[in-house]
């Protein structure tokens, strides 16, 4: 079986969207299964607004739908809506093929933070996005909820794994012995990093990542150990060397860095958002709280085995087989075997695989 992936991240990109991917299509090769990409690289690209670093694809349909056909996929998975996701989006509507899409980024929280942009705007531009899918995954059941409650249907689970053999304790102090207060991620100011580096806290503060925001907060925060971007056992022995890991966002979806921190033994402090509040168990991988630096704080009391052990539920070959179930399950209800999914995602359940 051949999936087409249609994303607008992917390498040299380093993000949560990039990862899940990577991954999941080294779970999928494992499997039998092929996860070809239709990414930025294909076409030619322009500077994205705030983040340069990144390409946007100029829209060219007719080297999408040769690319596509050259492929011959099984099916089409579309990963952002961006203009490689419209692309690949408006090809299978053309042809009335089946699709199925991903909702991984809060772009109205994103936007918002930059320009006067009506959130509901930014949100109905989404919803029309994947009104077409036949099958919206979702990685939490927070943000279905949400989403729900807005308007988006045919929604389904998708949660994510962690490489719990990359990302496990390691006898590892780079921070020196004081607490290390730990945040990893885009550093960008939808992040909310500011939450964490004006808080009151014990010992160090770490920021490991890089992005728009790095060299404003490096100037106002002179404090604070930066690391710039890790990767591999680098970024392992970082995540090892947290006492705490400091979750600031309110706008993430689900937070791949949480798992990695608690698969590394580190408990997680943070809002009782989305995302963590569906993968932190209150007083045993973590302490969410809106006071984070009490949060903080109080997590550095928990115990690192059973934080290490919360981690080991998440992993990638229960993620990648729902994922395939989801586009079955998708499929099929698009060809009307099986009854339409209504609207939520308690009317969209995977089949088993």
């Amino acid at each position: 079986m051949r999936i087409l992936l249609a994303t607008d991240a992917w390498s040299p990109q380093i993000n949560g969207v990039v990862r899940t991917y990577q991954r999941l299509q080294a779970e999928l090769k494992r499997m039998g299964i092929e996860l070809a990409v239709l990414g930025p690289e294909n076409f030619r690209c322009v500077p994205c607004p705030s983040y340069p670093d990144i390409g946007l694809a100029l829209p060219d349909l007719k080297r999408c739908t040769d690319l596509i056909e050259a492929a011959g996929p099984d099916a089409i998975h579309i990963a952002t809506e961006g203009p490689v996701g419209w692309m690949a989006r408006r090809y299978c509507t053309r042809r009335k093929l089946p699709f199925t899409s991903s909702f991984h980024t809060r772009f109205a929280d994103y936007v918002s933070a930059r320009w006067p942009v009506p959130e509901a705007w930014v949100y109905a531009f989404q919803k029309r996005f994947h009104a077409r899918s036949a099958g919206v995954m979702v990685a939490t059941h927070s943000l279905a909820a949400d989403l729900s409650a807005r308007g988006f249907q045919r929604l389904m689970p998708w949660t994510r794994g962690v490489d719990t053999d990359l990302f496990r304790p390691r006898a590892k102090r780079l921070f020196g012995d004081d607490p290390v207060f730990l945040y990893v991620g885009r550093v960008a100011v939808e992040k909310n990093i500011e939450a964490f580096l004006q808080l009151d806290l014990p010992g160090v503060k770490v920021v490991v990542g890089d992005g728009p925001q790095l060299a404003d907060l490096q100037a106002r925060y002179g404090d604070v150990i930066y690391t710039g971007v890790r990767e591999g056992d680098d970024l392992a022995d970082c995540y090892a060397s947290g006492d705490v890991f400091v979750f600031p966002s309110l706008t993430d979806t689900f937070g791949m860095v949480m798992l990695e921190a608690m698969a590394s033994g580190v408990p997680v402090a943070a809002f009782p958002a989305i995302g963590p509040k569906d993968l932190v168990t209150a007083g045993v991988s973590g302490v969410l709280s809106r006071d984070l630096g009490a949060a903080a704080r109080a997590a550095l009391g928990l115990d690192r085995a059973a934080v290490r052990e919360a981690a080991l539920a998440f992993t990638w070959q229960a993620a990648a087989k729902l994922f395939l179930s989801n586009i079955d399950s998708a499929r099929a209800n698009a060809r009307g075997r099986d009854a339409p999914a209504g609207r939520g995602v308690e009317l969209a359940r995977p089949r088993s695989v």
